[in-house]
């Protein structure tokens, strides 16, 4: 028996449409999405605008207050350090199951990883630099050999991909990004658990410097 190949519906095509959008930056942190506006853009009326946004309320990206309006999600600096908090634990419990359960698949997924990296920073292209940085730490879940860790994690994921689409390009950054995602693919091809949650560690729970400047700035100025 297969399985039914049901087209999307008009609800799925603009939720996903918006979401894109809200991870890729196009509207800002706080910003007010107008329900009219969105509707003609996409040439479908107010009802699946609507249910979208009731949906991207519920994954996180957007706020929805009455009388008000339809909102995208914003962050005082200490919910940003607490979203920070949040990763660490995630995603070191996830690297600590994938190197136990997965080592040499884990490797891979990260290596290539990297390399795609590497080929978007020698291109100069920040935007494949930064999907490729999403999709690294998705790969520490992916190996995991745990949904629920993945389950978890899927609740912030969003967030933090749109957080480092409109941060992450910051060239201070983004080479300690990438020379941090080398060493931990590094320490993960030796089996190196201790050296390898300390790169992780370090890479997501960084609360200085000119990253953390523009990212406290950028989410309490909107």
């Amino acid at each position: 028996m297969s399985a039914f190949n049901r087209p999307k519906s008009l609800t799925e095509l603009v939720t996903e449409n918006l979401r894109d959008r809200i991870v890729a930056g196009d509207f800002e942190l706080g910003s007010q999405l107008s329900e009219a506006r969105i509707a003609k853009d996409l040439q479908v009326s107010r009802t699946p605008v609507r249910e979208a946004i009731n949906r991207l309320e519920m994954e996180g990206l957007l706020v929805v207050e009455p009388q008000r309006g339809s909102f995208v999600f914003n962050l005082e600096a200490d919910e940003l350090a607490k979203l920070c908090d949040a990763r660490v634990c995630l995603e070191t419990a996830a690297l600590t199951h994938a190197i136990a359960a997965n080592p040499d698949p884990l490797y891979k997924a990260l290596s290539a990883c990297v390399d795609q990296m590497t080929l978007a920073r020698n291109a100069g292209n920040d935007t494949d630099y930064l999907a490729q940085d999403t999709h690294f730490h998705q790969c520490l879940f992916d190996h995991s050999d745990n949904r629920f860790l993945n389950d978890a994690y899927q609740t912030i994921a969003l967030k933090m991909a749109a957080l480092r689409n409109r941060l992450g390009h910051h060239p201070e950054h983004m080479d300690k990004s990438f020379r941090e995602h080398q060493e931990l693919v590094e320490a993960v091809k030796k089996r190196d658990t201790h050296k390898a949650l300390a790169i992780l560690k370090a890479h997501i729970d960084r609360k200085e410097g000119s990253y953390w400047n523009d990212a406290t700035v950028a989410t309490t100025t909107r």
